[in-house]
């Protein structure tokens, strides 16, 4: 299983989440690109601090929204939401080249994520900036998404995610954050629901039915109060139960 985070996301003196003490923990970091987050000094930095612990760096490509941090939908025009995803990623890979690594796989942030979940026209734009900008990155989504579905129809490579500290709703998609409930908050239930996921076994969703939610990677957030403590509380339960813990961009390797 891997295990991903939010990373980046300060900008200029002001500072969101501990990136490298996250950056011992997890496999994957998806990296801001300074469209909702990150200035170009907090970026590069976060490419070092990744290369030198081997993990996978990925591209979190957001909606132009510094001020709303990107969790505001924009009605975006296509072709320009394709160009500015393109943007991104090269920004991204220009100093993850410089820091020894390289951008692996690319993973939505914020509004554009939740609306690409259905929005077919937007989710069709990302798939082709992808697939322009280079058909080897692999994609990080919801199952069941139509992001990851025309990614895959696309020809590229799809990887599903799963939220450590996310409520669901009965469908399998992530309850609204203004909603009350929407972000868990306990170590240990998390980590308890974080093996079930690595087992594929159901979890409960927020009006207590049980759903099943199919997992490459496990996102950890580094936004929220106690996250560092959070993700090494499943770090260690994982890997106290035996699960093996590496990118999934590793896989078939």
């Amino acid at each position: 299983m891997d295990l991903n985070s939010d990373l980046a996301e300060g900008f200029g003196r002001w500072e969101l989440s501990d990136d490298e003490a996250l950056l011992g923990i997890v496999t994957s970091a998806n990296i801001a690109c300074g469209f909702h987050a990150g200035d170009a000094t907090v970026i590069r930095r976060a490419c070092e601090q990744a290369a030198k612990r081997d993990v996978a760096v990925g591209a979190q490509v957001s909606y132009r929204d510094l001020a709303g941090f990107g969790r505001r939908f924009i009605d975006v025009a296509p072709v320009e939401l394709t160009n500015d995803v393109i943007y991104q990623i090269g920004a991204l890979a220009g100093f993850a080249q410089v820091s020894g690594t390289e951008v692996r796989y690319v993973k939505p942030h914020g509004a554009l994520y939740n609306a690409i979940v259905h929005h077919e026209q937007q989710a069709a734009a990302v798939v082709e900036a992808v697939r322009s900008y280079d058909p080897e990155l692999a994609v990080l989504g919801l199952p069941g998404s139509k992001w990851l579905e025309q990614a895959e129809k696309a020809g590229l490579r799809v990887f599903r995610e799963a939220f450590a500290d996310r409520a669901y709703t009965p469908e399998g998609t992530l309850v609204p954050r203004r909603e009350p409930g929407a972000v868990l908050h306990d170590p240990e239930e998390i980590a308890e629901r974080c093996l079930r996921l690595a087992h594929g076994e159901p979890i409960k969703a927020i009006d207590g039915t049980m759903i099943e939610v199919q997992a490459d990677s496990i996102c950890v957030h580094g936004d929220s109060p106690g996250a560092v403590a959070i993700a090494q509380t499943v770090r260690d339960r994982l890997a106290a139960e035996g699960v093996e813990l590496r990118s999934f961009t590793t896989r078939g390797e």
